[in-house]
């Protein structure tokens, strides 16, 4: 790991926890705004509008950053970082194009299977050991995601897979950002992040451009600066304290979302969902158990 990877970080818990959980709010929101977007316009358009927002916020880091902009695009695996950047990307679409199909509570049920891909990608891509009790917890909650979408139960509604398949993205994206740490820094990684997937989502978003009312600019705007907000909250976290006592606290993004899709959307809580919800939720806060605890 070289020098400029190596991060300072104190170990405030309890600063940690109400940080992930403002961050969970505030893409809690975000995913109620995106669906209300992507419901009257296109989704790459939207995306796309998005992620230039994301890009700006992004270069005005690296520019008030030691060495500027020249200093923090530096990067000895640009494939693997402009790959992480149009992965995440495209993450974000079939998750937004999941809300607007299935509703926030039940693609979001489906999405926090994420921690669980995590656990079972991490040897193949990582080389990391998993022992047999991750691989039960990660059995049982793959469980939780066959109750939640009801395979061969009547028509199957090929939409339910989008938030598992959104999820495996993410999963994959977030070990190819642990393994792109090994040599670069955190601000590297997040600079290509947002210029790679804001370059990658013009080139098809900006085909699927079409008017936007004045009163959803203003929605937007919102959803921008919910963007980078959330994103900066989350730094922050990470930077207070380490991510295995915080990430459990990021389940509480179910709770939030769950509580916009009732009471914005409309939407109920089927039983299948609740129960299969709840057992992704207790096997995933027994993997992050077991790496804290091998930590």
């Amino acid at each position: 790991m070289t020098d400029r990877a190596i991060n300072v970080q104190t170990n405030n818990v309890p600063a940690g926890v109400m940080l992930m959980i403002g961050a969970t709010i505030v893409f809690a929101l975000q995913d109620g705004i995106s669906r209300h977007l992507a419901g009257e316009y296109n989704t790459y358009m939207v995306v796309m509008i998005r992620y230039w927002f994301f890009a700006a916020f992004v270069v005005f880091l690296a520019s008030r950053a030691p060495g500027g902009v020249r200093a923090t695009v530096r990067t000895e695996q640009p494939v693997l970082q402009i790959f992480r950047g149009i992965l995440l990307v495209a993450e974000i679409c079939v998750a937004v194009l999941g809300f607007t199909l299935l509703g926030l509570i039940e693609s979001q049920a489906v999405f926090i299977c994420y921690p669980l891909l995590v656990a079972a990608l991490s040897g193949p891509v990582l080389g990391e050991q998993v022992g047999w009790r991750r691989w039960a917890a990660i059995g049982v909650g793959l469980i939780g995601v066959l109750i939640i979408l009801q395979p061969g139960v009547g028509v199957f509604d090929p939409a339910a897979i989008l938030p598992f398949l959104s999820a495996l993205m993410f999963a994959v994206y977030g070990l190819l950002t642990r393994y792109a740490a090994r040599k670069d820094s955190t601000a590297t990684s997040f600079f290509w992040t947002g210029v790679a997937g804001a370059v990658a989502m013009t080139s098809v978003g900006i085909w699927f451009w079409e008017p936007m009312s004045q009163s959803d600019w203003m929605w937007m705007g919102a959803l921008c600066i919910s963007g980078v907000t959330g994103h900066w909250l989350l730094i922050k976290c990470y930077e207070m304290a380490e991510a295995s006592a915080v990430q459990p606290f990021a389940y509480f993004h179910l709770i939030w979302a769950a509580m916009l899709g009732i009471w914005v959307f409309g939407e109920v809580i089927r039983i299948n969902v609740a129960t299969g919800a709840a057992i992704i939720l207790v096997a995933g806060l027994f993997t992050l158990w077991r790496e804290r605890a091998k930590g």
